[in-house]
């Protein structure tokens, strides 16, 4: 570790539970985020200043207007340029030692295990069911850790999953039908809500690089920001689970076509929260 760096990393390297140790798994590790958007942007942002030594970024997607509402790694000037451009120009202006692998496209089940088999940790910081199921089926193929989140309306969730612990099919087996899958872009969504779930799932990836605290394995937490209330859901991975339980069904990568919900209009509404 050089003189910058320990002054960079100063503050993990007095922690306990962090320490000098722990600062060089992270300055050794590989993260993969899956979403350059709403999600993807505090947790890229974080590990990077937390010394995570290569990030992955993975979105087919442009800079818009409407993204800047929640998307904070990203500038009004970004408009229109690539998503994992504007992300890595962040990234670097915030580190420069970290190295960034760029995959300006959206991964499918033709792409998405040759690009996970690479990293340590996956985080998924995408906005939709199909392909929330193809990253859980990939990394459980691959025998990958990593951090799922969601975001609607004013509420999160996420989970973390390490192999041999409960994955999202064990809760979710099947996604919702075609139609009736609900969208940041349809529903609306509170633009901080984006940075608190990201940052749980930051944190989640720097626990498990680490092997500081406690992981979110087995568990579905949840969080309400109109009431600040933390939920946390307990389960096991279930026997019956078509892909990780005892007799798996589900033995090649598959996906899902996705078609979310009509939007609705919600101008006017006294209280768009369900």
């Amino acid at each position: 570790m050089t003189p910058a760096q320990q002054r960079r990393y100063s503050r993990h390297l007095i922690l306990d539970g962090i320490g000098r140790e722990g600062q060089e798994r992270l300055l050794e590790s590989r993260v993969l985020i899956v979403g350059a958007g709403g999600l993807g942007s505090p947790v890229a942002l974080y590990l990077a200043a937390a010394g995570v030594g290569t990030l992955g970024l993975a979105d087919g997607d442009m800079v818009s207007l409407s993204n800047l509402q929640r998307q904070v790694i990203h500038r009004t000037a970004d408009t229109s340029t690539p998503k994992v451009d504007s992300a890595e120009r962040a990234i670097h202006d915030l580190n420069p030692d970290v190295k960034v692998e760029k995959y300006p496209f959206y991964l499918d089940e033709d792409s998405i295990l040759d690009v996970v088999r690479h990293y340590d940790f996956v985080i998924d910081g995408t906005d939709n069911f199909a392909i929330k199921y193809l990253i859980n089926d990939a990394c459980l193929m691959a025998g990958k850790a990593f951090c799922m989140g969601g975001i609607s309306r004013f509420t999160g969730q996420l989970m973390t999953h390490v192999p041999g612990t409960a994955c999202y099919r064990c809760l979710f087996p099947e996604p919702v039908a075609p139609g009736e899958a609900e969208t940041c872009a349809v529903t609306g969504v509170l633009g901080s809500i984006a940075g608190i779930c990201g940052t749980l799932q930051a944190t989640e990836a720097i626990k498990y690089l680490t092997g500081a605290g406690q992981l979110l394995t087995d568990s579905l937490l949840t969080f309400d920001a109109l009431t600040m209330q933390f939920s946390r859901l307990s389960f096991q991975r279930h026997p019956a689970c078509p892909l990780c339980g005892d007799h798996p069904t589900i033995t090649v990568l598959k996906e899902y076509a996705f078609q979310p919900c009509p939007k609705k209009n919600t101008v006017g509404a006294a209280n768009p929260h369900p």
